[in-house]
């Protein structure tokens, strides 16, 4: 990691991040559109939990043996990524089933759906960022089925390991192996950004 002690959601923003991978990177990275019951900032490695579209003939495990199965042995500081298996409008989850992630410490979870009992998921600790709020259980629409494998969430494809951020500006997933230099590229950015507004401040500062 970059020597800056700071956490990495206090030192650089998502859309610096952006910018940074755009300039390491030649693959879409940035994912918007996404709504928070209580926007924090989240950052960390991703575990997936892949939706499908729901069918009855199927044989699916619960939601908590998949969690444990993605997260393993290691969950604190986790983000939880969340496909929609097509449904983005369709609830993949609530305020009970994601209180796991309270109890294991992990970072929060991005999903590319909805997601019922804001209020509930206002209250813990950590951070979520979806769709949407939903009031109707989805499970017979999209079921989860398959963990830690690549999912596409808005367009992007997030591998597990892959670092994501999100704020309320929306997200963006960083592979692994690029973690390091990204941050240092989009440290960049930032005082690229604050030496052109001082430019641009010089340009109407009155003559002395």
């Amino acid at each position: 990691m970059a020597s800056d002690p700071k956490p990495v959601p206090d030192r650089v923003s998502c859309a610096s991040l952006v910018d940074a991978m755009g300039r390491v990177h030649g693959h879409r990275a940035h994912i918007v559109g996404l709504v928070s019951p209580a926007p924090r900032k989240l950052f960390g490695p991703a575990a997936t939990i892949a939706y499908v579209p729901y069918r009855d003939d199927v044989p699916h495990a619960e939601f908590g043996d998949l969690f444990g199965q993605a997260v393993g042995d290691r969950p604190a500081g986790t983000v939880l990524v969340l496909s929609s298996g097509g449904y983005c409008e369709v609830s993949h989850g609530g305020g009970t089933k994601l209180s796991r992630l309270e109890h294991t410490h992990a970072a929060g979870v991005l999903a590319d759906g909805r997601l019922r009992d804001f209020d509930q998921l206002a209250a813990y600790s950590f951070a979520t960022w979806c769709r949407g709020e939903a009031s109707r259980w989805g499970g017979d629409i999209a079921m989860p089925y398959a963990v830690n494998v690549a999912v596409e969430v808005g367009g992007v494809c997030v591998v597990p390991g892959d670092y994501v951020y999100a704020d309320a500006s929306g997200a963006v997933v960083i592979p692994s192996g690029s973690l390091r230099r990204v941050i240092d590229e989009a440290v960049k950015v930032e005082a690229e950004d604050a030496r052109t507004a001082e430019e641009i401040l010089g340009e109407y500062r009155a003559p002395s």
